[in-house]
C-alpha cells in the first residue's frame, strides 16, 4: 500500500528535512524539529504525490487516503491526550499548505477545525473563557467559508464592522462572548442566505473540505502567477500538514509572533520579529493591531513603548532564543520561524530559510562563512545570482531635496518612483503601457502578486515588517514602505491623504523602502557602490569559476562600465550600432544606394577615420583584454531614408535626382529583411564595406598598442554564415586588410578570424567552418529565432499562452532551450573541436546572462559567456555556481 501520510511530534517524526520533495518544506522542516526534540504541536503531513492525484483525477483522492488519515488522527491524540470530534477530549486541528519551494502567503490555511455549535461550548468549558471560544468559533467559520465555502471574506467583515458600530466598539478585543454568538448566528445565517446549506458541522467533513481547498489552492490564479515569477514547476504540487491547534489568543500569557534569527534586510546577526499578545497568527500579519518587539534592544531602537516579549515573557524568550540558535546552526542558514505560546507554553509552528534582500543575503553568506558555518563556495551558492539586480536599485541621493507627507516602517530597501495606482490591475495595465508606477494599498493580499511584480514600489498603509507586502516585496527586490499609518487611502475616489494633502491616481510620488519615507514627485537618484560584501562574494566566485565573463558593449560607456563590474573583456561589439550618428548615416545611405564599386569605396572613406576612433577607443578602455567586434551585420533597410526630407537631403548629397533616388530605395525593399541582405552577404555584396571596417580595426589595434603598451588581439566576427565558403570569401578581404595596415605601420599583431554560429545549418556544418573560423562564438538570440521558426519581436503575444498552458516551461528567448537550440550548440561544439583542438567557443546572445543558460554553457565547456555590461555580475557568479555544481555531479 502507498505511503500517503507521513506523523510527527512529540519527539519524533516519520519524515526528515531532505525529504522536502515528498512532504513539502513545511512539512519536512516539522518533521526535522520532531525529530531534534523540539516542541512542535503534533500533527501529519499528506504527501504532493497526493496533490498530483487529486489534480490528475478529477479531484478525488487515492482510495487509502482517508485510512490514513483516520489513523494519523488517532496517532495525534495519542500524542496529545485528545481525540478528534469528541467534545470531552477535544481536539481541534489547522490545515496548512507547504509546497518544497517557499510560496509564502499564495496558498490556504484553515485554523481552528473541528469547532461546532457542540465543541464551542466544550472548548469555552476548558478554557474557562468563553470569549476566547466563540472568537475562535467566528474566526473558523470566517476562513473556512472563504477559504473551502467560496464565499467573500468581505461578507463576513461587513457583519463584524456593523457590530462594531452598533456598539461603538473600535477593536475586536471589546467584543464579550455574547457579542460573538450573535455574530456567529449572522455567520451561519449568511452562509445559509448565499449558499443554500448550513454551515458544516461534521468534523471529519469540514477536515476533508478544508484539505481538498488547501490542495485546490495549488492553482488558484495568485499561486500560478507567483510559481511563473519564480519558476517554480506546476508538477511539484503541495504537500498539506494538518496538525493540533495550539492557541497564543488564551489570554494575556499567550501570544503568537514571526521572526527571522538574523534581519532579513540588512544581514545583521541580532534576532528580528514582531509578536502579538493574545493573538492568533494572521493577525500578526493582517496589520490590524500594531505589532510588538521581541528584544528589548529592538524596542528602544524603534523607541515603541509597547513592551517587548523579552520583558514580558522571559522564559518563553529564553527557550524561544535557544530555540533558534538551534535551528539556525542545524541547518546552517538564517531561519524564518513562527511560534505560538500557549498559557506560558512555547510551541514551534514552523522554520524555514528565510527569505531575504540581496544586501542581506551578501552578508548573511560572508559572515556565515568567516564563522565557519558554511564554506566559501556553499557562500557563493547561497546567492540567486538573479537577485544581484536588487543591487542595481537606485537610492535617493543624499542631497536630494526631500518633501516628505508621510513616513512608515522601511519594510524593502531601495528606492522607487512612479505613478500612484490603487489596484494590481491598474498596475499591470499601466506597466503594460510603459508607465512606471507605485502600487498603493492600504495592504496587500496574495491576489496583488502581479501588481506588485509590475509595480516599481509598495506602499500600504497597514502591516509590519513581517506583513505580506514586506515579505513578498522582499523577496522581489522591490522597494516597500508598510504600515503608513497616516495615509488615508479613498478607493473610490482614487486618492491618498496625509497631512492635509491629497494626491491622486496618476500623480507622482517616490518611496523610500530604507528609511520609510514617502516623498512628493521624483527625486534624484544615485546608484550604489559596490563594495564590501558584494566584492567578497564576487572574488570568491571569480577563485571558483572556469568560464571567463565578457560583455556586449560597443560604446565607450558600456565598456567602461563593463570593466567596473569585472568584464573580462568584450565578447561582442555591434558595429551597426555606430552608424546611427546623424553624420555617419549620411555616409551609410550613400554607400547603399551607390551604383559602382568607386562611389561605394568614397562613402565608406568617410567613415573609415570614424570607425577607427570608435574602435581606437575600445581597445585602450579594455587594454589587455579580448574584445570581439562583428562585421556590419543588419538589414540595408534600416539605413535607407524614409521621409521625403530624407530622401531630398541623401540625393543633394550624392548629386543625383530625389526620384532616382527614392527609387533605388525601393529596389532595395525586402519583404522579410531578418532573413534577407546582411550578415556576412552585405560583405559578400559590398566586399568593400568588409575592407573598410577590416581596415579600421587593425589600424586602430596598432595604434591602441602603442598608445597603452598591452598587447591588443582583435577577435573580428563573420554574421550569419550559413556555408563554409560564405566565411571563407570574407575572412580573405580580412587577411589582406591586415597584411596592408600592417605592412603600412611596419609592426605584426595578432587577431583572430571567426564567426557567430546563429543559424542551424551552421550548427550542423560547424566541423566545415571550422577548418578556418578560429573561434565560434554562439548568437542564441538568432539561433533560437531560426531554431523555432519564431520571431522574437512578435513571440509575446503568445509564447506566455504557451507557458500558462504548459506547452513550455520557459520562454526560450530568455532560458536557452536545451533540448532543441542546446543540442545544435553541443555538436557545433563538439565539431568544431574536433576539427581544431583549440577552437575558442563562446556565447554572446542575450542567454549570457541567464544563470539558468550559463549553467548549460558549463556543461557544454565553452570557454566564455558575453552579456549586457549590468548582468556581468550576474554572470560571473552564476558560471561559478555552475562550475561548482559540476565539480560535485563529476
Amino acid at each position: 500500500m502507498t505511503k500517503w501520510v507521513y506523523c510527527f511530534g512529540d519527539g519524533k517524526a516519520e519524515g526528515r528535512a531532505s525529504d522536502r520533495n515528498l512532504l513539502g518544506g513545511k512539512g519536512a522542516n516539522l518533521a526535522e524539529m520532531s525529530n531534534l526534540g523540539l516542541p512542535v504541536p503534533p500533527g501529519f503531513t499528506i504527501t504532493t504525490e497526493v496533490c498530483t492525484h487529486y489534480f490528475t483525477n478529477g479531484h478525488t483522492y487515492p482510495p487509502e487516503l482517508r485510512e490514513q488519515v483516520g489513523e494519523a488522527l488517532k496517532e495525534v491524540g495519542r500524542a496529545t491526550g485528545r481525540r478528534f470530534g469528541d467534545p470531552a477530549r477535544l481536539l481541534l486541528v489547522s490545515v496548512r499548505s507547504g509546497a518544497r519551494a517557499s510560496m509564502p502567503g499564495m496558498m490556504d490555511t484553515v485554523l481552528n477545525l473541528g469547532l461546532n455549535d457542540v465543541t464551542v461550548e466544550a472548548l469555552a468549558a476548558e478554557s474557562g473563557d468563553p470569549r476566547f471560544a466563540y472568537d475562535s468559533y467566528r474566526r473558523f467559520i470566517q476562513m473556512y467559508s472563504d477559504v473551502v465555502l467560496g464565499l467573500d471574506h468581505d461578507l463576513f467583515e461587513e457583519i463584524l464592522a456593523d457590530e462594531k458600530g452598533r456598539h461603538g466598539y473600535d477593536v475586536d478585543t471589546e467584543f464579550s462572548a455574547a457579542d460573538w454568538r450573535r455574530v456567529i448566528a449572522q455567520y451561519k445565517e449568511r452562509v445559509e442566505s448565499e449558499l443554500g446549506h448550513h454551515f458544516p458541522q461534521e468534523p471529519e467533513e469540514q477536515l476533508l473540505g478544508a484539505i481538498g481547498a488547501v490542495f485546490s489552492s495549488w492553482m488558484t490564479p495568485r499561486a500560478v502567477t507567483y510559481r511563473r515569477l519564480h519558476e517554480i514547476p506546476e508538477s511539484w504540487g503541495t504537500a498539506v500538514n494538518v496538525q493540533a491547534m495550539v492557541f497564543g489568543n488564551m489570554g494575556d500569557d499567550s501570544a503568537t509572533g514571526v521572526a527571522f534569527t538574523r534581519n532579513p534586510s540588512t544581514g545583521e546577526k541580532s534576532l528580528y520579529g514582531e509578536f502579538l499578545v493574545n493573538a492568533q497568527g494572521e493577525d500578526v500579519v493582517a496589520g490590524i493591531r500594531t505589532p510588538q518587539n521581541l528584544t528589548e534592544a529592538a524596542r528602544l531602537e524603534a523607541g515603541s513603548d509597547q513592551p517587548s516579549l523579552e520583558k514580558i515573557m522571559p522564559a518563553a524568550f529564553a527557550s524561544f532564543v535557544e530555540i533558534a540558535d538551534k535551528l539556525e546552526s542545524h541547518y546552517s542558514d538564517m531561519q524564518d520561524l513562527e511560534f505560538t505560546i500557549e498559557r506560558g507554553k512555547l510551541w514551534m509552528l514552523q522554520t524555514r530559510s528565510g527569505k531575504r534582500t540581496t544586501k542581506a543575503a551578501l552578508k548573511i553568506a560572508v559572515d556565515m562563512a568567516n564563522e565557519g558555518l558554511i564554506t566559501r563556495g556553499e557562500a557563493v551558492c547561497r546567492i540567486d545570482p538573479a537577485s544581484l539586480d536588487q543591487l542595481l536599485h537606485p537610492t535617493i541621493d543624499p542631497n536630494a531635496k526631500r518633501d516628505m507627507f508621510a513616513t512608515g516602517l522601511p519594510a524593502s530597501p531601495g528606492a522607487a518612483t512612479g505613478e500612484i495606482v490603487f489596484s494590481s490591475d491598474e498596475a499591470e495595465e499601466m506597466k503594460g503601457r510603459g508607465h512606471k508606477v507605485i502600487l498603493v494599498r492600504v495592504e496587500t493580499s496574495p491576489e496583488d502578486i502581479h501588481g506588485m511584480h509590475a509595480a516599481e514600489g509598495i506602499l500600504t498603509t497597514r502591516g509590519g515588517m513581517t506583513s505580506h507586502a514586506a515579505v513578498v516585496a522582499r523577496g522581489m527586490g522591490k522597494p516597500c514602505v508598510s504600515g503608513a499609518g497616516t495615509i488615508q487611502v479613498d478607493y473610490r475616489a482614487g486618492t491618498m491623504s496625509a497631512l492635509g494633502r491629497t494626491f491622486e491616481r496618476g500623480e507622482v510620488i517616490t518611496i523610500d523602502g530604507s528609511t520609510g519615507q514617502v516623498l512628493n514627485g521624483a527625486v534624484p537618484m544615485t546608484q550604489p557602490a559596490f563594495s564590501g560584501d558584494f566584492s567578497t562574494i564576487m572574488e570568491w566566485a571569480d577563485e571558483l569559476r572556469r568560464m571567463k565573463v565578457r560583455a556586449n558593449a560597443e560604446t565607450p560607456a558600456d565598456a567602461r562600465t563593463a570593466r567596473s563590474f569585472g568584464a573580462e573583456g568584450i565578447g561582442l561589439s555591434r558595429t551597426e550600432h555606430m552608424f546611427f550618428d546623424e553624420e555617419r548615416i549620411a555616409a551609410m545611405r550613400e554607400m547603399i544606394l551607390a551604383d559602382t564599386s568607386e562611389e561605394r569605396r568614397a562613402a565608406l572613406a568617410k567613415l573609415l577615420p570614424m570607425q577607427r576612433a570608435d574602435f581606437t577607443e575600445l581597445f585602450e578602455i579594455m587594454a589587455g583584454l579580448p574584445l570581439t567586434i562583428r562585421l556590419l551585420d543588419p538589414p540595408l533597410h534600416e539605413f535607407l531614408p524614409k521621409t521625403e526630407e530624407e530622401i531630398a537631403e541623401v540625393a543633394a548629397a550624392m548629386g543625383v535626382e530625389a526620384e532616382q533616388l527614392r527609387q533605388r530605395a525601393e529596389s532595395l525593399y525586402e519583404f522579410n529583411p531578418m532573413l534577407g541582405h546582411r550578415g556576412c552577404r552585405l560583405a559578400i555584396t559590398y566586399p568593400e564595406m568588409a575592407e573598410m571596417q577590416a581596415r579600421a580595426i587593425f589600424e586602430a589595434a596598432i595604434e591602441a598598442a602603442q598608445k597603452t603598451g598591452a598587447p591588443v588581439v582583435p577577435e573580428i566576427m563573420v554574421p550569419l554564415v550559413a556555408v563554409a565558403s560564405e566565411f571563407s570569401f570574407v575572412k580573405a578581404i580580412i587577411d589582406a586588410a591586415a597584411k596592408e595596415a600592417m605592412n603600412e605601420r611596419g609592426v605584426e599583431i595578432e587577431y583572430l578570424v571567426g564567426t557567430m554560429i546563429e543559424l542551424p545549418r551552421a550548427a550542423l556544418n560547424a566541423g566545415e567552418i571550422a577548418k578556418e573560423a578560429e573561434f565560434f562564438s554562439f548568437g542564441t538570440n538568432d539561433l533560437t529565432q531560426t531554431t523555432f521558426g519564431i520571431s522574437r519581436d512578435d513571440a509575446s503575444s503568445f509564447l506566455d499562452v504557451y507557458r500558462q498552458k504548459g506547452i513550455i516551461e520557459r520562454d526560450p528567448f530568455v532560458t536557452l532551450d536545451e533540448d532543441g537550440v542546446g543540442v545544435l550548440i553541443r555538436l557545433a561544439s563538439d565539431n568544431g573541436r574536433a576539427a581544431r583542438e583549440a577552437m575558442k567557443l563562446g556565447i554572446c546572445g542575450e542567454h549570457g546572462g541567464d544563470p539558468s543558460s550559463i549553467a548549460f554553457c558549463e556543461s557544454v565547456g565553452l570557454d566564455y559567456v558575453s552579456c549586457s555590461p549590468f548582468r556581468v555580475p550576474i554572470a560571473r557568479l552564476a558560471a561559478a555556481q555552475a562550475a561548482c555544481r559540476a565539480r560535485l555531479d563529476g
